[in-house]
């Protein structure tokens, strides 16, 4: 019998990439328990806040989109402040009883700065602003990795390596979600 437990949710593939003056967050659609395919078409990267702040994540929904509550209270707290929201969130949910159970992670950016978060009190910037998160993710990765010297735009290189990761991970679909910002 399959069960719902956290270790048999297996999801996505969000990736970000920080090039010429621009950054991008992009994801899949695909939502899996186990080895059945729930929904195809979920909505994993948003704008948070006033529009500021690119959001995506790996893990349980319902989780990440009261991480993202989370966060968005804190960007109000410290408006313009990423970094520090970022900071603050982590400590509460290394901390806090309710949310140290939350299994998610987030890929958060802003124009300045992109950061990945996670449950262990992680907030950890990419190295040559690329970063990528969830069972995809490090295909995902090491094709904007490879793709982040050639003449591509950081649009294109998300939306190729999201590409080359669904062809490789089983839990990554080609249904993606792409938001963009122009960084400083």
């Amino acid at each position: 019998m399959q069960t719902s437990q956290p270790e048999n949710w297996h999801g996505t593939t969000i990736l970000t990439v920080r090039k010429d003056g621009k950054v991008v967050v992009g994801g899949d659609g695909q939502v899996s328990i186990g080895q059945t395919v729930i929904k195809s078409n979920a909505r994993k990267v948003r704008k948070l806040g006033k529009g500021d702040v690119i959001g995506g994540f790996a893990g349980a929904t319902a989780d990440a989109f009261t991480l993202f509550e989370r966060l968005e209270s804190k960007l109000e707290q410290y408006p313009g402040q990423l970094t520090r929201a970022c900071v603050e969130l982590a400590k509460d949910w290394r901390t806090d009883r309710y949310l140290r159970r939350l299994e998610a992670m987030m890929i958060v950016a802003d124009k300045d700065v992109s950061l990945v978060l996670t449950g262990t009190g992680d907030v950890l910037e990419p190295e040559n602003g690329v970063m990528a998160i969830g069972s995809g993710g490090n295909f995902a990765l090491a094709a904007a990795r490879a793709l982040i010297d050639s003449d591509k735009d950081a649009e294109s290189i998300v939306r190729r390596s999201l590409d080359i990761a669904a062809d490789i991970c089983v839990y990554t679909n080609r249904n993606i979600t792409i938001e963009s910002l122009v960084a400083s």
